[in-house]
C-alpha cells in the first residue's frame, strides 16, 4: 500500500470566495477522451469581486496546493488560473494591506514569510505549472504568474506593476525575474513606469509562451480590437502589440463590450500542453524543468529574505501612503497620494508625522451646501 505524503488535507480549500479552489480535472487527448486516472491539478484564485487580489488566507492556500499537487502520484500537470473573465489575479488585497497590515511592521513581515513560500511552492514543485491568464495579471499577480513555468494568456489580459505607484516596490519576484523574461531596459521600465501592456506585446518581448483569442462576435472568434495586431513597423517602432490610441482606442472598447467572452480556445491551448507534458518521460522533464527553473531560483534565493525585511519596514512609510489612498478612492475619487506635495515635504526634510500624512492623502471632496 502506498504512503500519502501529503501535508495538509482540505482544511486550506474552498467553493465561497476569497478563497483557493484546488480541483482534479482528468485528462483529456486530443480526441476529447478522459483518460483514466491521470489528472490536472487546477488551483483556483477564487476571489472575482476584487480582481482575484489574494488574502492572507488564500496565499496558504496557494501553498497548500501546489503541495498537494506536488505530492500526487496522478497528477501530470498543474494549472494556476483565477476565477472569472476578468482577472489572473491582481496582487495582494489592497484592502487588508490598508485596514490590518499598514502600520504593522512585524505583522507584515510574517505575510511575507508566507507570501515567499508561495512563490518558494511554485517553483518547487514537482509537476510543470502552467499559469492560466484568464485576465489581468498585475502587481503580485504578475510575480506568481512569472514563478510558473509557461504562460498561455487571453489576448484581452493586461501585464505590469503598481507598486512604485500605489507604496511598494515588486520585490516579490518582478525585480528578480522580469531582467530574465524581458531586456534590461524594458524590465527597468515595466517594473517601475506602473504601465499595463497588453499580451501581445508581451509574447513579442518574450514573457509568454501563448496568446488565443477570447472574444466571440456573432459566433467567430475576434482578435482584441484595442490593440495593433498587424505586424508592420512606423518611423521605426514595432508597433506590434502596443494599444491603439484616441478614438480607435474607444472604438475598440465598444466592439468588446458587444462581444462575449469564450475561453474555449483558451482551454484547449492548455489542454494541449498537459497532452504534451504527458507524452514525455516524467523524471527527464522535471530534471529538465528544474534546471530552467534554477535560473530564475538563483536571484529569488538571494533577494527574498533582505526584500522581506525591507517591504515591512515599508509599511510604516510609503506603503501606509499609498494602501490608504487607494483603499480610501471611493470616498475621494483618487487612488493617488498628492505626489508633488510629498516630494516637497521631504525636500524640507519634514518629519513622516501625522501632518505630513494629512497633508498628501486624498480628502474626500466638500460638499456644496444649498
Amino acid at each position: 500500500m502506498s504512503k500519502d505524503h501529503y501535508l495538509w488535507e482540505d482544511e486550506h480549500f474552498g467553493t465561497e470566495p476569497p478563497c483557493i479552489t484546488y480541483e482534479l480535472k482528468p485528462l483529456v487527448n486530443p480526441q476529447g477522451e478522459e483518460i483514466e486516472g491521470l489528472y490536472s491539478a487546477w488551483i483556483i484564485m477564487n476571489n472575482p469581486g476584487q480582481l482575484n487580489s489574494y488574502t492572507t488566507q488564500m496565499v496558504k492556500g496557494v501553498i497548500a496546493g501546489f503541495s498537494r499537487a506536488s505530492m500526487d502520484r496522478s497528477v501530470v500537470c498543474v494549472v494556476f488560473t483565477g476565477a472569472g473573465d476578468r482577472a489572473f489575479c491582481s496582487g495582494g488585497n489592497t484592502k487588508e494591506y490598508a485596514e490590518y497590515y499598514s502600520g504593522k511592521p512585524n505583522e507584515y513581515g510574517l505575510y511575507m514569510d508566507l507570501f515567499n513560500g508561495m512563490v518558494d511552492a511554485i517553483l518547487n514543485c514537482k509537476k510543470p505549472v502552467i499559469c492560466r491568464a484568464n485576465g489581468m495579471r498585475i502587481a503580485g499577480g504578475q510575480e506568481i504568474g512569472m514563478a510558473c513555468d509557461i504562460t498561455v494568456s487571453t489576448d484581452t489580459a493586461v501585464f505590469g506593476q503598481a507598486g512604485p505607484r500605489h507604496g511598494s516596490a515588486p520585490d516579490g519576484g518582478s525585480t528578480d525575474f522580469l531582467p530574465w523574461y524581458l531586456g534590461i531596459e524594458d524590465a527597468m521600465w515595466n517594473c517601475v513606469s506602473c504601465e499595463v501592456w497588453s499580451a501581445y506585446k508581451m509574447k513579442r518581448l518574450g514573457l509568454i509562451t501563448q496568446v488565443v483569442p477570447v472574444l466571440k462576435k456573432d459566433g467567430q472568434f475576434i482578435k482584441n480590437p484595442t490593440v495593433h495586431i498587424d505586424r508592420y513597423v512606423k518611423e521605426g517602432e514595432i508597433i506590434f502589440g502596443e494599444f491603439l490610441t484616441g478614438e480607435q482606442f474607444k472604438e475598440g472598447k465598444e466592439v468588446m463590450k458587444s462581444c462575449e467572452s469564450n475561453f474555449e480556445l483558451l482551454d484547449k491551448a492548455v489542454n494541449d500542453i498537459i497532452w504534451k507534458f504527458t507524452n514525455l518521460f516524467p523524471g527527464c522533464m522535471m530534471q529538465s524543468i528544474d534546471g530552467i527553473r534554477m535560473q530564475k531560483k538563483f536571484l529569488w534565493d538571494q533577494t527574498k529574505l533582505a526584500n522581506r525585511h525591507w517591504l515591512s519596514v515599508n509599511m510604516m512609510t510609503e506603503a501606509l501612503l499609498g494602501f490608504r489612498a487607494f483603499n480610501e478612492r471611493k470616498s475621494t475619487g483618487k487612488d493617488v497620494i498628492d505626489f508633488i506635495r510629498f516630494r516637497q515635504l521631504l525636500a524640507e526634510a519634514h518629519p513622516f508625522d501625522q501632518d505630513l500624512i494629512n497633508a498628501v492623502l486624498p480628502k474626500p471632496p466638500k460638499k456644496v451646501l444649498e
